[in-house]
């Protein structure tokens, strides 16, 4: 009896990974979060002053966002912001802003 409480639980942790990992727009949706400052979809506003993140090379928006998590970069709130979001989070987010052109 104590194995169908552990088989229920380990069933519902696979269905809640799938149910995101199936999610098409969480890219998108976790990349909105970039918008308040740089612009929709990484368009920045011409004069605004903050850099455009559209179609920057992912490897490079990695890079500048490790280095605003370990403090290697100065910051006024991105050291904050990026420590809120997993790897594999960031990875996403670097890959859909790369594809926007």
């Amino acid at each position: 009896m104590k194995l169908l409480p552990a088989v229920a639980g380990l069933g519902l942790l696979a269905a809640t990974g799938f149910t995101q990992a199936a999610d098409p727009n969480l890219a998108r949706n976790l990349a909105a979060t970039c918008a308040n400052c740089h612009g929709t979809n990484g368009k920045a506003v011409p004069g605004a002053g903050l850099d455009a993140l559209n179609g920057i090379d992912k490897a490079k928006t990695l890079q500048k966002l490790a280095d605003f998590r370990s403090g290697a970069k100065p910051a006024s709130i991105m050291h904050q912001i990026v420590k809120g979001y997993t790897d594999e989070q960031l990875d996403l987010i670097a890959t859909y802003l790369a594809a926007q052109k």
